[in-house]
């Protein structure tokens, strides 16, 4: 991978949607040769898809948390396919510390997180934090070039 690999992926991780001819001029390359490299990143598994990013408030999605949860680590077979179901679920992380999963959820009212605390904890023992407010949003991976 290339500096101007890296590029195209910062381009692409800023907006998605940008089109070949826009990319490619700012790479200094043609049109065929941007999405050949585009088609190169996303077969290498560099790339592996394109969302757009969506205002979960205005979707009615008020509150934002972060559940840690202390899983024993026997009843991961159980607790993946369970976590991976569970459609407030933005992401499931496996940490170290004294808990053992970082879950991020998002729900419309606190009596919805409360339900879905008390059905994770059939897993283990929980520790809550509800977010009230988010200064650096998700953004993407740095790619720049290591110097």
């Amino acid at each position: 991978m290339d500096r101007i690999d890296r590029r195209i992926i910062d381009i692409l991780q800023d907006a998605a949607r940008t089109p070949l001819k826009d990319i490619a001029d700012k790479v200094f390359l043609s049109s065929p040769a941007v999405s050949a490299r585009i088609a190169r990143l996303e077969s290498a598994g560099l790339l592996r898809g394109y969302q757009a990013q969506v205002d979960a408030q205005r979707l009615g999605y008020g509150v934002k948390a972060f559940i840690d949860l202390e899983l024993d680590p026997q009843r991961k077979p159980e607790f993946y396919p369970y976590i991976e179901s569970c459609p407030n679920v933005a992401e499931c992380n496996c940490v170290t510390g004294e808990y053992s999963m970082l879950i991020e959820v998002l729900f419309a009212t606190t009596q919805e997180l409360d339900q879905f605390i008390n059905r994770l904890q059939q897993f283990g023992r929980t520790r809550t934090q509800i977010v009230f407010s988010t200064p650096v949003e998700h953004r993407g991976v740095p790619v720049s070039a290591p110097e």
